[in-house]
């Protein structure tokens, strides 16, 4: 009787037991509809759960009761929490769809016309050390980047053309803020280069087509260069050079920092030493004056602010084809650059950028007895706001204004002629991610001019689809204006914009210090500026001019295969025809060469401390007018044009450098066109003289010490 009273009880506990417990089951998907294995699901606070099988099923009891919450975790996907109510009968629950995730590290990003060169970026294509150390740029931003695909060298202009545009069409930005005459005033054939020094970047975007809404005022580029934050030390920095000499001064704290520097450049002393092919009355010479400043606001906000002021000229004997005269041109320049900016983030995931920039550029230009004066500024004011929505759709929003005064000045005649434009812009640019491997963008840009009176709007897309281990495809489109350059509008004020439409499929793959890129693109011009005449006297403009250009681009970087080397190898083809200036039917242009190749190889010695590197370019060749073969314009075409550079880095100390670098190793005698006499000699031919190289190699010596309390920094740290 008593064992079964014990079983009777026993029975009944067990009975109250499984009455008191709740049996769940479901299933996990992932976005796609499948079964997702692997994936956590527990009662919150508690240890009650499973792990989903290989087709996402899962099952388990739990005695917990009431309401609770059941969590859903896996990684790579987003955790997931739902409200479940336990009664102790059995529970199956719906099926339960994860979210993928999305973070910058394992996102697609958009490549289709975009090369990223900052560090913090997965796709480096080009770093700001890059610049420095690649022996045909000399130090360059511009030569560095036309080792870049989609870029086009033309020896005697110093500027970056891109895929058959202009160099007026890319549009040049620090920090966001539109830069004006970013490059130095020059003459006759003399080569110009960016008036900004690397060592004030940290990285660089640069977009050979199809650019954010947040850009404007380019048909054919946008190149956006980020400026440092907060210097990591105080250090100063003596530079000591073939062509001149400098000192910067760094004070640098956890808050904020400071750099001052100044510079001093003459090339006389060089040109005394090594023939050059152009005659200078005085050779090219120039200072400048710079202060850059960081400064942490809050616990997120940085205010940057940067000034600059420089001044330089040249003087020399310019050559006229089919006579022994010649003409003195003579040219000085001054020229100021100012902006400030900051950026926070606030609460709400938005974040905020407000910033002012302006540039003063003043020319006095004299040709034989004529004097010239111009004077060109560009004030602008930018703000903009980010939010995150979510971690698959985030927007932007931007407002700026540009004022634009511009004169010129006969100073003998006391004639003068000017305008004042100001330009207003609304830009926004949303990104919504479908998955981790697909994204898509879409933004509108609208403007106006107040001395055109037109107003335009340019919308834009882009989307790219990663390929798993394959790479990712990227496609972008849009419409782009940009209003006709100082010196045309001032003779016609009505000129309005001239549009291009950019189309482009991208392929991108990157591993293990490996990258390839591939891109086609096809570009449409209209509205270009038409005159007739000649480019020193053009009359009757208008937007009659258009055009195409369209072609395929090919990079790849390897910092795998051999030790201690870095190498990238770059092809372009570019097709490209238009109408525009005194050319009333479609030609190609001078600047845009069909083929163009470069090969650039570093090579680190570790036993001589030594960074040895290499750049080869090549072209071939550029399309001119000869009136000795035929009426037609763009009827010749100079021989290729091909350029051997070699550089020699050495580090005797962790605080020294040594910097030895020769372009155009070879010698060749690159021709970049021919200037005709206008009138044909008693043989009926029209003489020429070729515009060639300012000499036939430039050889640079640098040395570069670094003062710090830390003995083994140098001017690397700042790259």
């Amino acid at each position: 009787m008593k064992a079964k009273l014990i079983l009777f009880f026993y029975f009944l506990l067990l009975q109250g037991t499984a009455f008191g417990q709740t049996n769940l089951s479901g299933k996990i998907l992932d976005e796609s509809g499948l079964g997702l294995p692997g994936v956590n699901i527990f009662i919150k606070g508690s240890y009650d759960g499973a792990t989903s099988s290989s087709s996402g099923e899962y099952h388990f009891s739990t005695e917990e009761k009431a309401n609770q919450i059941l969590v859903i975790q896996f990684l790579g996907y987003k955790t997931k929490e739902m409200p479940i109510s336990l009664t102790g009968n059995s529970l199956v629950i719906p099926p339960i769809t994860l979210q993928e995730e999305i973070t910058e590290m394992n996102a697609v990003t958009i490549s289709a016309g975009a090369m990223e060169a900052s560090d913090e970026k997965k796709s480096v294509i080009l770093r700001p050390l890059d610049i420095v150390t690649t022996p045909s740029a000399m130090g360059d931003i511009m030569g560095a980047f036309q080792t870049l695909p989609g870029t086009s060298t033309v020896g005697n202009d110093g500027r970056l053309f891109v895929r058959g545009g202009d160099a007026s069409e890319v549009g040049i930005y620090i920090d966001g803020m539109r830069v004006g005459n970013a490059y130095g005033t020059t003459a006759g054939n003399v080569p110009t280069r960016t008036r900004f020094n690397p060592n004030l970047f940290k990285g660089t975007f640069f977009s050979t087509g199809g650019y954010s809404a947040e850009y404007g005022q380019a048909l054919s580029s946008a190149l956006a260069l980020n400026t440092k934050d907060l210097s990591i030390r105080s250090q100063g920095d003596l530079s000591l050079m073939t062509v001149g000499g400098g000192y910067s001064h760094t004070l640098a704290n956890e808050r904020q920092s400071i750099t001052a520097s100044a510079n001093y450049f003459n090339l006389g002393p060089y040109q005394g030493l090594i023939k050059q092919q152009i005659d200078f009355e005085i050779a090219p010479n120039s200072w400048d004056l710079e202060v850059a400043a960081q400064k942490k606001t809050g616990e997120n906000g940085l205010l940057k602010v940067m000034a600059r002021t420089e001044s330089g000229g040249m003087s020399l004997w310019q050559p006229l084809p089919g006579t022994e005269r010649r003409v003195l041109v003579d040219l000085k320049n001054d020229y100021s650059y100012a902006q400030a900016n900051w950026r926070t983030a606030l609460k709400g995931n938005w974040t905020i950028f407000t910033g002012f920039s302006y540039s003063r550029n003043f020319d006095q230009v004299g040709y034989d007895s004529l004097k010239i004066e111009r004077e060109n500024q560009l004030v602008h004011l930018k703000g903009t706001a980010i939010k995150d929505f979510s971690d698959r759709l985030s927007a932007k929003f931007g407002v700026e204004h540009f004022y634009h005064p511009f004169s010129e000045k006969l100073v003998k005649e006391g004639w003068v002629r000017d305008f004042k434009d100001q330009e207003s812009y609304l830009f926004t640019e949303w990104d919504y991610y479908l998955s981790k491997d697909l994204v898509f963008r879409g933004g509108i840009r609208g403007g106006l001019s107040s001395l055109s009176g037109e107003k335009w709007l340019d919308p834009r897309f882009s989307i790219a689809y990663q390929l798993k281990d394959k790479g990712q495809l990227s496609l972008a489109a849009g419409r782009f204006h940009q209003l006709p350059l100082e010196n045309l509008r001032v003779q016609n004020t009505n000129l309005e914009n001239s549009e291009s439409q950019h189309f482009i499929l991208n392929y991108l793959f990157t591993k293990d210090g490996f990258t390839f890129r591939a891109e086609s693109f096809y570009k449409a011009y209209d509205q270009l500026v038409t005159f007739q005449g000649t480019v020193d006297n053009p009359q009757f403009l208008q937007n009659g001019g258009s055009g195409y250009a369209k072609g395929v681009d090919f990079f790849f970087r390897d910092r795998q295969s051999f030790k201690n080397t870095d190498y990238w190898v770059t092809y372009s083809f570019v097709d490209s025809k238009r109408s525009f200036n005194q050319y009333q039917n479609k030609v190609q242009p001078s600047f845009a060469p069909k083929h163009n190749f470069s090969l650039v190889v570093k090579h680190f010695v570790p036993s001589i401390k030594s960074l040895i590197s290499s750049s080869f370019a090549y072209n071939n060749g550029y399309s001119y007018t000869n009136p000795n073969v035929d009426n037609s314009a763009m009827n010749a075409k100079t021989k290729s044009y091909q350029n051997l550079s070699l550089s020699w880095s050495y580090l005797p100390k962790p605080n020294l450098i040594i910097h030895l670098a020769c372009t155009n190793v070879l010698g060749r005698d690159n021709v970049f066109g021919y200037t005709f006499s206008p009138k044909a000699n008693m043989d009926g031919v029209f003489e020429s003289i070729p515009q060639g190289q300012v000499a036939p190699r430039f050889l640079f010596l640098g040395i570069f010490l670094t003062l710090s309390k830390d003995k083994t920094a140098n001017q690397l740290n700042n790259l």
